[in-house]
């Protein structure tokens, strides 16, 4: 009788570790192409504004992510209905900044324009870069480069700043990306980055002695996906040789060094990196790290097992939230620390369901060029 019951729960045991390895060792595409199917169908119109508390225009910073995603999906498995969606987006909101202020300052006001300038560089047209671009000289006119005092900031718009720089030649829109990065990284706050455990704090209210209750430094894990990936994206508008590439590289692998020393057993990060406080699985930031640790990889910015292993371990996380009709689970809803929109479940809806799809895609298509 023993025997029996020791086989039936042996196998038992079997069949869930077969199951959950299958759901996980499915193909990055195919599970990016399932979690960004259940988004077009529920937002089948592009121009629809989200309603989280209030309704937004759907160029926010929080959409503009997800077309960063949905760019990186298209590159891997190109599909007309893709760009047709991102056109109809782009249109209806004439290529411009989100408010439509062209003096706009503001970072995540400028984000969508990563997408309009990765349209551009597919199939061309002024329009789609013709309104960032004053935008942006507006800012760059305007002589401060004090205005990414949160670290969110870094991703949102200094990609876009390097990618203006690839189109038009002009140097000015990297040389001020990175005056003001740097303000940010060492002024903002008395420097947002702590160099010697190589992490940011999340903005100019959360610099040391900022702690968690149980009296670790608290480094919000999205905040610091959201630099490590936009680190990885003016990297790759740069020649190795440049200085400001070899500025960046610098701490990308200061950030590399720090993220694999926190990532837990299970492949993903705590929602506060070196804290227990809110300790658990959290999609969109080790959809980040992730992001970084293969763009790392596949570019042999950093190289050994230990490197690939993380990143294989970060996918398997990042592969075990996504429902089968693709809903996403485990992403923390918006807020500026870990301890917002709290808990973070399996089956809890955030308040935005885009920014978190669009941080999944980029993390699965640039592991996908990797696993290949």
């Amino acid at each position: 009788m023993l025997t029996r019951i020791y086989h039936s729960f042996f196998f038992s045991v079997m069949f869930f570790i077969v199951a959950a390895g299958n759901v996980n060792a499915q193909s990055p595409i195919e599970l990016a192409k399932r979690a960004n199917d259940y988004f077009m169908a529920k937002w089948s119109d592009p121009s629809t504004p989200t309603n989280a508390k209030k309704l937004r225009p759907s160029n926010l910073w929080t959409r503009g992510v997800y077309y960063e995603g949905l760019m990186a999906l298209n590159e891997i498995e190109p599909q007309q209905r893709y760009m047709d969606y991102v056109d109809r987006w782009g249109e209806f909101h004439k290529w411009g900044p989100y408010s439509g202020r062209l003096t706009t300052v503001d970072a995540d006001h400028q984000c969508c324009g990563q997408t309009y300038f990765m349209r551009y560089q597919m199939v061309g047209g002024n329009d789609k870069i013709e309104k960032m671009r004053e935008t942006f000289d507006n800012q760059i006119a305007d002589g401060s480069v004090e205005r990414w005092f949160w670290i969110d900031a870094i991703q949102m718009a200094m990609p876009a700043y390097a990618m203006l720089t690839q189109i038009s030649g002009d140097k000015k829109y990297i040389d001020y990306a990175m005056r003001s990065y740097r303000w940010t990284r060492n002024e903002c706050g008395g420097g947002l980055f702590n160099e010697p455990e190589g992490l940011w704090w999340r903005d100019k209210n959360f610099v040391a002695p900022y702690k968690e209750s149980d009296g670790k430094n608290c480094y919000w894990s999205r905040g610091n996906g959201w630099v490590y990936a936009a680190l990885v994206r003016v990297m790759a508008t740069l020649s190795q040789k440049d200085a400001y590439y070899k500025e960046l590289k610098k701490d990308y692998l200061a950030m590399t060094k720090a993220l694999l020393a926190l990532q837990r057993e299970d492949g993903f990060w705590n929602a506060s990196l070196a804290s227990q406080d809110f300790a658990g699985p959290e999609l969109s930031g080790t959809s980040l790290f992730l992001y970084g640790l293969s763009w790392g990889l596949n570019n042999k910015v950093i190289k050994g097992k230990q490197y690939r292993m993380a990143a294989d371990k970060a996918w398997n996380a990042c592969a075990s939230c996504v429902h089968r009709d693709g809903f996403l689970g485990y992403v923390q809803g918006s807020g500026d620390r870990p301890a917002s929109s709290q808990p973070c479940t399996y089956n809890r809806e955030p308040d935005f369901d885009d920014y978190g799809l669009g941080c999944f895609l980029l993390g699965a298509t640039e592991y996908y060029k990797l696993s290949r």
